[in-house]
């Protein structure tokens, strides 16, 4: 008696992938280069069942790379709120009104004249939907 087996659905493009860029330890920088740009070319499509699997595996591959060879600093508080209100298309006096902080203190903070309090990182988070310890130096 023959078992029938059901292919599962992107099999062809998952292969297809493989074969142009095989799925493989990345051992050097421009190994790393060469996977990103794969990488960034799947995130510019949509991509069916296959070609989701081979980017989840190829970017577990990068990102064990990366956590070995990359050291990548933290970030400071200031630097972590100027990228939130750019993300999010916020002034300082946009933020200000939102979150109950003065503009003149959003300033300082975003300018790094002024230390974070913890009622400055509790309302940012909230507002944010971040950890509020994201706005902390470690």
């Amino acid at each position: 008696m023959a078992v029938k087996t059901t292919a599962k659905k992107g099999t062809d493009t998952y292969f297809r992938l493989v074969k142009e860029y095989p799925l493989a330890p990345i051992r050097d920088d421009a190994d790393l280069a060469n996977a990103q740009a794969v990488i960034d070319r799947l995130l510019e499509r949509e991509l069916d069942r296959g070609a989701q699997d081979y980017l989840a595996v190829l970017t577990n591959l990068v990102e064990a790379y990366e956590d070995e060879h990359v050291e990548i600093p933290d970030a400071s508080g200031k630097d972590v709120l100027r990228e939130l209100m750019r993300a999010n298309d916020l002034s300082q006096a946009k933020l200000a009104k939102e979150v109950g902080i003065t503009q003149s203190t959003i300033s300082d903070l975003v300018n790094g004249k002024r230390p974070f309090t913890s009622e400055h990182v509790v309302a940012l988070g909230r507002f944010f939907g971040v950890s509020p310890a994201a706005f902390l130096a470690v």
